[in-house]
């Protein structure tokens, strides 16, 4: 697959994702810019904003399999994962796979269940792979973790430890729509028989892989990386954060950047790339001082200084 066929691609999924959610596009192309980064994607915003809803029709817009786990404080790890089971026929133990057996796995409401079964998700996002009873076992390949998250119930909730925020690509809100958007939510659901939309199909697994392996071709320009690694620490020395973007988090926006200049139609990024992604990339892994958070300072602020504060360098094509 070509640059200009997989930009093709990534807006052709752009568009059936809009097709049943309705949004500000740029939030779409986010979402779809993390799959083709290969990464997981964490959405918190309010009930009813259509956070389900873009998971599933993603899954269907990429042609892949999607699965469910409503998150609840009971939930289990081996609810997630699964588990061994007895054959009384063959008299022996068999591996009976959990939910997150699948291409896109919608994690809803990450934050209902405890961190014992939140960190069930760990090594999967990390490497694709679970280990249960000292047994490991590969997941499907493309597998992508979209997590939700809902910002203002606190009763009932365990908040996401630094790890596991860490295992995002990126994090990203939908908001709620304007006035208009919000009639044509309504004019549409006149247009239809079913109470849910459906997204028509776009890509196959096959497809999707080979879209995953363009941004490995991209290139990045030297002094594009030594920007992003600077980027990245003056979130560390920035007075109002206690905990920076980590390693893996500078490693990420590399990524994302790789696949945004893909989804452009581009074999080489650019510091608007860079800048493009920051937000969704940095903001969710900084940690603010207690004074900071005392303050009500957000992180998309602090982001937005670094962004200042660093200069951009001049990369010639």
């Amino acid at each position: 697959m070509d640059f200009a066929d997989a930009s093709q691609r990534a807006t052709e999924v752009v568009e059936s994702v809009s097709d049943v959610v309705v949004t500000r596009r740029s939030f779409v192309e986010t979402v779809v810019t993390g799959v083709v980064a290969g990464g997981h994607v964490l959405l918190e915003d309010v009930p009813g904003t259509g956070k389900t809803l873009t998971g599933r029709a993603l899954a269907t817009a990429l042609g892949l399999e999607f699965s469910r786990v409503q998150f609840t404080p009971d939930l289990l790890p081996a609810d997630v994962t699964g588990s061994y089971v007895f054959n009384e026929r063959d008299r022996e133990f068999e591996f009976n796979p959990g939910p997150v057996f699948g291409n896109v796995v919608l994690a809803d409401e990450i934050n209902r269940a405890p961190p014992k079964t939140q960190a069930a998700l760990l090594e999967a996002m990390e490497e694709s792979q679970v280990t249960v009873d000292g047994e490991t076992h590969a997941l499907p390949d493309p597998f992508v973790v979209i997590a939700t998250m809902n910002p203002i119930e606190q009763e009932g909730t365990f908040p996401l430890p630094e790890a596991q925020i860490d295992r995002f690509h990126l994090k990203s809100s939908i908001g709620y729509p304007d006035p208009d958007r919000e009639v044509e939510i309504l004019d549409r659901r006149a247009e239809r028989d079913a109470d849910t939309p459906t997204a028509w199909q776009v890509l196959t697994p096959d497809d999707v892989r080979e879209l995953q392996a363009v941004p490995e071709r991209v290139t990045v320009d030297p002094d594009l990386r030594t920007y992003m690694t600077r980027l990245a620490q003056a979130s560390r020395q920035h007075p109002q954060v206690d905990v920076g973007v980590s390693p893996r988090g500078t490693q990420r926006l590399f990524e994302l950047a790789r696949a945004h200049a893909v989804v452009q139609g581009r074999d080489y990024t650019t510091p608007d790339d860079v800048r493009e992604v920051a937000q969704p990339t940095m903001g969710h892994r900084l940690v603010l001082t207690a004074d900071a958070r005392v303050n009500e300072v957000s992180r998309a602020t602090i982001v937005d200084e670094v962004l200042d504060e660093v200069p951009v360098p001049t990369v010639q094509r």
